[in-house]
């Protein structure tokens, strides 16, 4: 998972759980990258899961992992939409946390 800073809960699981962590970590690099699928639609697509399940923090980073991936703001409006065509308004609502702030 090429990520600049890995999130609190890989840290944690790193310190108390490395060979766990270790295992996660190789398993989400290999299915999240380029295939059949092309890494940026996988990474909107976890950008969707994280959206139904309310997880705000986790769509704000993988938003911008989504654009470093070479998502653009359209795809990941697009997949705005579709969250919220799956997860009705609280997913719209926490997908919206994938923008960009104008301030």
């Amino acid at each position: 998972m090429a990520q600049n800073a890995s999130p609190k809960w890989i840290t944690k699981l790193q310190q108390n759980n490395p060979q766990f962590a270790e295992m996660y970590l190789s398993q989400s690099e290999k299915i999240l990258k380029d295939g059949a699928i092309p890494a940026k639609y996988k990474i909107l697509m976890t950008m969707i899961v994280d959206a139904i399940t309310a997880h705000a923090d986790g769509c704000f980073a993988i938003g911008n992992r989504a654009r470093a991936a070479g998502a653009s703001e359209a795809e990941i409006n697009e997949a705005i939409e579709v969250a919220y065509l799956f997860g009705g308004t609280p997913a719209l609502v926490t997908a919206t946390n994938a923008l960009r702030s104008e301030g």
